[in-house]
């Protein structure tokens, strides 16, 4: 298969490393410049410095030729650029298939990713979502990687998660985009919240504590926008949330780290030099809950620190003295 990576950001740069041994793959950057720099080294040297680029990777800045005879797309830029992107893909005059990475709700319309996709793509594009628990330094390393792939459209999530599908990148399929879109997207806001407990302290109980009422709220949410149960508890929901509260190279999770050490947020974002979704997808959550009557304490504790400048402490104190109430209601 012929396969043209959107972004070559972190995570767009290790699916093209990881696919690149069974398929042709076309790595694309806005940047001509970062282009260059990434074709004299065969590293990206901002996002994956240490990790060496197969020498049949492709490169190029060229957003046409880079779909060439791509029959997929796989974007992989952040949620804010997901709808310039898919445009551009409408706009190419290519009727290819589209997979998207990026984990979050759109600013301002509070859409999840293939909400935007149908606004934008024409009738007759088949799409979907990859999502799951992935840190892109691993799976460009090489180490197993489990994820799923959703779309409406049952065959092409099949066919696609079979073509994808290797040893260390197992792929599986599911028409539950709601369910996978939203477990990838408010993972990121529990990644802030756990990063916090544990940059206070407050010890492994108090994180699983925090991951299991965490799921809670992301099942909550799932359910009211119509995903699945088992989706909200697979890889996607579960999975993910599990990976980003606890491993090291979550992004969300300094965040939070950082945010108990009393950083403020600019500083905290020029520090890490990556996007962290969480940040933003926040807003978006806190929204659409309060619009459906969604109690998500967890999430507003995060806004709260981030947006109304709440002292970590307090908000944290806030929370550990809720009323208690019914495990399951």
């Amino acid at each position: 298969m012929n396969i043209a990576v959107i972004g070559a950001g972190a995570w767009g740069t290790a699916l093209a490393i990881s696919l690149s041994d069974r398929h042709r793959v076309t790595l694309w950057a806005r940047d001509a410049a970062q282009i260059e720099v990434i074709r004299a080294t065969r590293r990206n040297q901002r996002y994956l410095p240490d990790i060496p680029l197969p020498d049949n990777l492709e490169l190029s800045a060229d957003f046409s030729v880079a779909l060439g005879n791509a029959g997929l797309a796989i974007i992989a830029v952040p949620t804010v650029a997901l709808r310039e992107t898919l445009q551009q893909v409408a706009l190419s005059g290519r009727r290819i298939d589209v997979i998207w990475v990026c984990k979050g709700f759109e600013a301002e319309t509070s859409l999840l990713p293939h909400q935007v996709a149908a606004e934008v793509l024409p009738e007759g594009f088949r799409y979907g979502v990859l999502s799951g628990p992935s840190f892109a330094q691993e799976v460009a390393r090489g180490l197993p990687t489990a994820l799923t792939l959703a779309s409406a459209d049952g065959e092409f999530a099949r066919d696609t998660a079979q073509a994808l599908h290797h040893s260390r990148l197992r792929i599986y399929a599911s028409n539950d985009m709601t369910g996978v879109e939203i477990g990838g997207a408010v993972k990121n806001v529990m990644a802030i919240a756990a990063g916090i407990c544990d940059g206070l302290g407050l010890g492994c109980n108090a994180r699983a504590a925090l991951l299991t009422r965490g799921l809670a709220e992301i099942a909550r949410l799932g359910l009211k926008l119509g995903g699945r149960p088992e989706t909200l508890g697979g890889l996607s929901g579960a999975g993910d949330l599990i990976l980003t509260c606890t491993g090291d190279l979550s992004r969300n999770r300094q965040v939070g780290l950082l945010l108990a050490q009393q950083h403020e947020l600019p500083e905290i974002l020029r520090r890490l030099g990556h996007v962290a979704e969480g940040v933003y997808t926040v807003r978006e959550v806190r929204s659409v809950a309060q619009r459906l009557g969604v109690a998500m304490p967890i999430c507003e504790a995060v806004y709260r620190i981030l947006y109304e400048h709440i002292p970590v402490a307090d908000v944290v104190a806030e929370l550990l003295n809720r009323a208690p109430n019914q495990e399951f209601s």
